[in-house]
């Protein structure tokens, strides 16, 4: 790995929860990060996250790591579906597909989440997936993990009363995403 991404989600900035610790660890190994700051919750579509990260100097090739949180996670499946190369991995945290039954997130992640994924080209991508999710998220169900881990032939690391792994539930610092991603080193 030389690159990584980091996507937010929805409500997110690149400067929140453990986004800024991650890139301080992976930059003191002198991997590259990229934080695209994107629209939310005005303007957020995935047609223009997506309008956003095209227009980012730094791209995505084959030694690249994508790790999204939440609606970010989600997004990663859309630009799995469009890069013609294969990334080092893809780490989604509380990442999920389809409604989200909840009526303050589900019309800002439709066009993210709500469309049919094509697996079998997401899974071409990606030479690994990892699958972060807590048993105690308030708005992404542990069974919308459940049923996205095996689509993509990942395991799924369930980990004890995170939350939804923001500065909310105590997490400015991912110790268990930094152990996975030092395999990547």
């Amino acid at each position: 790995m030389k690159k990584a991404f980091i996507f937010h989600g929805t409500g997110a900035g690149k400067y929140d929860h453990w986004f800024p610790e991650i890139k301080k660890k992976l930059e003191a190994e002198d991997i590259e990060v990229a934080r695209p700051e994107f629209p939310t919750p005005e303007n957020q579509s995935l047609e223009n996250w997506m309008k956003v990260l095209e227009q980012h100097e730094m791209e995505i090739d084959s030694e690249t790591v994508l790790i999204g949180h939440s609606t970010g996670a989600v997004f990663i499946l859309s630009v799995l579906e469009e890069i013609s190369t294969t990334v080092e991995a893809s780490f989604l945290i509380s990442g999920f597909t389809g409604p989200l039954h909840d009526e303050r997130f589900d019309p800002l992640n439709e066009s993210f989440a709500e469309k049919k994924f094509d697996f079998q080209g997401i899974k071409a991508s990606s030479k690994e997936f990892f699958v972060f999710h807590s048993d105690s998220d308030p708005y992404v169900p542990l069974e919308k993990a459940a049923e996205l881990a095996p689509k993509l032939d990942a395991n799924l690391e369930l980990v004890a009363n995170a939350g939804h792994f923001n500065t909310e539930s105590g997490y400015t610092d991912f110790p268990e995403l930094w152990r996975e991603l030092q395999r990547f080193l």
